[in-house]
């Protein structure tokens, strides 16, 4: 009987250890532990064509920021997963490690700095607006004084329409949201990353308005990561010179801009 009940006991051991061992899952780029399997948990705000966006019926997630941070992960061995979140939301989630990386169109600056560290730069940028086809009034930056101006909330567009003083600024949640504003005459003007206007422009054939040639700043887009993540920003910066170096960036940027860098 006592032989009966040590064989019982050692079985339910064996069984109990494989069953631990079958939980185990997939690698996170921060974490390093788990199965073969690596995946790239990365955060974006997916309201920002042509760098990330949704059209209706797809299910995966499209842009120029989509198709390279994808080409970034295949050159590293990594799956891909993508979380769409806020942009306000977007360094948060990677402080509190729910994300590795943020690719979303984000600027490098200083401010940003001081929380996350950043890839080498992977697009540049600049602010422009848009206004309606027949506003003669506004010609440059410096004729939005006394004007009411939209701009998506939390971006440096907002930060820098703000500092040309004696504009009245209107902070909403997406560029289309900014632009429906323009169209329907609550503001003057749309201030935003060139390629988000000359896009909405171009793609949606829309007419009523146009863009104006002038840059307000230039701006260098990179991949955030975690401060301390000096392994994964090496990986990322080391796969995104690779990328560039055989043409597949050049082609990713072709299919968004129409033209190599």
């Amino acid at each position: 009987m006592n032989l009966k009940k040590l064989f019982v006991l050692l079985a339910a051991c064996v069984f109990a250890t494989l069953a631990l061992a079958g939980c185990g899952g997939s690698d996170s780029a921060s974490s390093g532990s788990g199965s073969s399997a690596k995946v790239l948990k990365v955060g974006s705000s997916i309201d920002f064509a042509p760098f990330e966006f949704q059209d209706e019926g797809q299910k995966e997630y499209q842009g120029f920021d989509m198709d390279l941070i994808r080409a970034i992960g295949k050159e590293m061995g990594y799956e891909v997963e993508v979380q769409n979140i806020g942009f306000d939301g977007l360094i948060p989630a990677l402080q509190a490690k729910n994300i590795d990386v943020i690719i979303s169109g984000m600027t490098i600056n200083d401010e940003r700095k001081q929380n996350v560290s950043f890839s080498d730069p992977y697009y540049q940028s600049g602010l422009t607006m848009v206004v309606r086809s027949d506003e003669q009034a506004i010609k440059s930056f410096q004729d939005l004084k006394g004007h009411k101006v939209a701009v998506q909330i939390g971006t440096t567009s907002a930060e820098a329409v703000k500092k040309l003083g004696g504009v009245e600024v209107k902070e909403l949640n997406t560029p289309a949201d900014c632009f429906m504003e323009l169209k329907g005459h609550g503001v003057d003007a749309v201030v935003n990353d060139r390629p988000v206007n000359d896009y909405y422009i171009t793609k949606s054939g829309e007419t009523g308005v146009k863009a104006l040639e002038e840059r307000l700043t230039a701006e260098d887009y990179g991949i955030a990561l975690a401060k301390d993540n000096t392994e994964l920003q090496s990986k990322i910066n080391e796969a995104l010179k690779k990328l560039k170096e055989n043409g597949e960036y050049d082609k990713i940027y072709a299919k968004w801009f129409g033209g190599q860098k």
